[in-house]
């Protein structure tokens, strides 16, 4: 048995599979090891991973996370995994390589995520040979629904939303300063409770203020990212990421206006990884 991990800030989403065939799929909690203690991430894979399958028929585990970017890091998801899954061998990579094979399987591109945070990469068809500075949230992230629900919160605690848009915010919300300071500053997954604004934007997405965030956003992520690229437009450019997929109109607009095209965008990762597996046998 193979188990297959796609996890990000939000959410985890896995899939067993034996002898190229899907056994059982479910999602659990984000994982993020920049934000979350060892002990934090040991008590989800305990209360919510292991009661989902069973450990001793588990083989392999190929885990593609958010902020697995360094040794350590991949070391603290890994010991997590085997204090519950000792038989399995267990490679821990981080979630641009599993977006780079869910997009492009074993051929060039450019593969790009935005979902709750964001980031690139330029892929060989086997290796990652280019990626973009990752500064998270905070100094970074552009084209994310953190960035995007970043932009929102600010302008509305800055008292600089369009009062139509101010009301309709205050309808759906009930924050105070002191709620949102302690969400972003004290709170635990600060990237998600930020993202999360971008519901509120999806809901108005005719309104012509929140259009101009969505286009500042990704001219932004186009901008740090993706035109810093050696040649970006002779490589195919392909996106994964819920922001991606449901904010892709105008994503696609603003490649427009640099020249490229998306190829491809789809919402998550974990389907494209299970067929990357089943052909690798």
């Amino acid at each position: 048995m193979i188990l297959i991990a796609d996890s990000g800030s939000t959410k985890t989403d896995w899939v067993l599979i034996n002898k190229k065939k899907v056994v059982n799929s479910f999602q659990i909690s984000g994982i993020n090891p920049y934000y979350q203690s060892h002990e934090n991430i040991i008590d989800i894979i305990e209360k919510e991973l292991i009661p989902k399958i069973n450990p001793e028929i588990i083989r392999k585990i190929h885990y593609y996370g958010t902020g697995c970017s360094t040794e350590t890091k991949c070391q603290l998801i890994k010991s997590a995994l085997k204090k519950h899954i000792n038989n399995a061998d267990i490679k821990i990579n981080h979630d641009l390589i599993g977006a780079a094979k869910a997009l492009f399987g074993n051929n060039e591109g450019i593969a790009c995520i935005l979902g709750t945070g964001s980031n690139s990469c330029h892929y060989d068809g086997e290796k990652i040979i280019k990626s973009a500075v990752s500064l998270g949230f905070i100094l970074g992230d552009e084209g994310s629904g953190s960035y995007l629900g970043k932009l929102l919160i600010t302008n509305y605690l800055k008292d600089n939303l369009p009062t139509e848009i101010k009301k309709l915010f205050e309808i759906k919300y009930n924050y105070s300063l002191e709620n949102i300071l302690d969400a972003v500053y004290n709170q635990e997954k600060p990237s998600k409770f930020l993202a999360s604004f971008t519901t509120f934007i999806s809901e108005n997405l005719s309104n012509k203020y929140l259009q101009s965030l969505i286009y500042s956003s990704f001219r932004g992520f186009f901008s740090e990212q993706i035109c810093k690229y050696f040649k970006y437009k002779d490589a195919p450019i392909s996106c994964v990421g819920s922001i991606a997929f449901y904010f892709q109109d105008f994503l696609k607009e603003v490649a427009g206006e640099n020249g490229v095209e998306i190829q491809k965008i789809i919402k998550t990762p974990i389907e494209g990884l299970v067929e990357y597996y089943k052909n690798e046998g």
